[in-house]
């Protein structure tokens, strides 16, 4: 059984001040100054924030397919013809359903993301309905992406004791332009300030390898800074089929990492979610991305597997750290590598006979 960390963040806004400059963030992502440094650095803050605890998340999926938008990394934008299964909204008892599991599985927070630009008047009397259910009955923190949103919707998610609106930047303002263009970024950024002045608190992040720059991804996390964003998911782009990124580059766990550690130092106390793409591209650098980032999903992303809940836990337990969870954890207790019995099997040249 895994400890669980007992920990009540309430902040909704970022108030730290970055710790590092926007040519100092560019020379550690090209690679110009050790990791090492970086890492140091980043590590120190993380333990300030958050000490050992690590977020664990759960997102759901309640309507697929059927998007007007272009954004070029999705599976789900127009024309995309990716294979994803296209659904409706999900009824209100599926997903008080997959709450309920979410919570019994230990998740934290509940992500609910739909497709589409935005939310219509009835879909948003509908989400602030299962908001309000799920904080009230389940005692689960909520999350929500819908899309663009205006100040009347983000009254009424906020007065549903919505704890948290994610509404991804993806990239830097200059470099939008080339992976999106049924909206821009100012609309993004719009409706992040929308949610911010009804009280929500943001979520938003960015996502690496869709052609940027170093400096594209320091301003990305500058702009991150500006809006005071207290959770920030840094994905790293999976090539899904359809996809209309022109150049994705090909990303190493090295530069994964040093990606996490800046915007760590940017965004001293954000949650910086290790999200979509940490297992390939990560890989055995997960646990050490743990020591800078606080938070992580199980149980996969949007249209893509990921690790799931039992292999998410003991990675964060390997690494020494707790899972902030909420609910019960059934973390598995590892066996033993080595065992008087598995020994004789693992002998390089046993005696004959």
């Amino acid at each position: 059984m895994n400890p669980k960390a007992q920990t009540i963040d309430t902040r909704k806004f970022s108030e730290a001040a970055p710790l590092t400059d926007r040519e100092e963030a560019r020379r550690y992502l090209n690679g110009e100054l050790p990791l090492y440094d970086l890492f140091a650095r980043a590590a120190a803050v993380r333990e300030q924030y958050f000490g050992k605890a690590v977020r664990v998340h759960i997102l759901d999926n309640i309507q697929n397919g059927r998007c007007p938008e272009d954004c070029g990394y999705c599976a789900q934008r127009r024309s995309a013809g990716s294979g994803v299964q296209e659904y409706p909204m999900k009824s209100e008892e599926e997903i008080f359903a997959d709450a309920q599991a979410a919570k019994d599985g230990g998740a934290y927070r509940f992500c609910m993301v739909t497709s589409g630009t935005g939310p219509s008047t009835n879909s948003t009397a509908k989400l602030s309905s299962l908001i309000e259910r799920i904080t009230n009955e389940l005692g689960l923190k909520v999350c929500l992406s819908a899309g663009l949103v205006d100040a009347a919707k983000a009254q009424r998610l906020a007065e549903a004791g919505l704890d948290r609106y994610n509404h991804n930047l993806n990239t830097s303002e200059t470099h939008y332009g080339d992976i999106c263009t049924t909206h821009t970024f100012a609309d993004r950024v719009q409706t992040m300030e929308t949610l911010s002045a009804a009280g929500v608190g943001l979520c938003s992040g960015v996502i690496a390898g869709l052609g940027e720059t170093a400096a594209d991804l320091v301003e990305a996390a500058y702009a991150l800074k500006a809006l005071r964003v207290i959770s920030i998911p840094v994905n790293f782009f999976i090539p899904v089929p359809g996809h209309a990124i022109t150049n994705p580059q090909q990303l190493t766990p090295e530069y994964c990492l040093r990606a996490l550690t800046v915007f760590r130092l940017i965004n001293p106390d954000s949650e910086i979610r290790i999200a979509a793409g940490r297992e390939g591209h990560l890989r055995s650098l997960q646990a050490m991305a743990l020591m800078v980032a606080n938070s992580l999903f199980a149980d996969g992303y949007l249209n893509v597997k990921g690790s799931n809940m039992r292999e998410t836990l003991q990675l964060i337990s390997d690494a020494g750290f707790v899972a902030e969870a909420s609910g019960e954890l059934s973390a598995p207790e590892a066996a033993p590598a080595y065992s008087a019995d598995s020994l004789p099997g693992l002998l390089k040249y046993p005696k004959p006979g």
